[in-house]
């Protein structure tokens, strides 16, 4: 007797009736949120913000791989949280860097 994929998906110990689905679920928010701050000019994004999403994003990538039931849901979400982070931050870095540069050759 076989069991489907959506039963073994359902009663899985990271499945949908549990925190640990919904939770990773949910944070792609942050990543949805992130990549429509790629729209914005990087002055006005926030380093400070995107330092810690990066950081929570790195700290828990790790930590997903780590606890059993391995839970490749919040991998991912927080692969990409960092990533998207990342992204932001070598933006404004670089940005600054041009500013700087424009105010010395004035």
């Amino acid at each position: 007797m076989s069991t489907s994929s959506v039963v073994r998906f359902w009663n899985h110990p990271a499945g949908p009736k549990t925190v640990h689905f919904w939770a990773p679920a949910v944070k792609w928010g942050l990543v949805f949120a992130g990549l429509g701050d790629l729209s914005r000019s990087p002055d006005q994004l926030s380093v400070s913000q995107q330092t810690a999403l990066a950081c929570t994003g790195l700290i828990w990538t790790r930590y997903s791989t780590q606890i059993i039931p391995k839970n490749w849901g919040l991998f991912s979400v927080n692969l990409f949280v960092a990533t998207t982070s990342l992204y932001q931050l070598y933006r404004i870095y670089n940005h600054q860097t041009k500013e700087q540069a424009v105010k010395a050759l004035a």
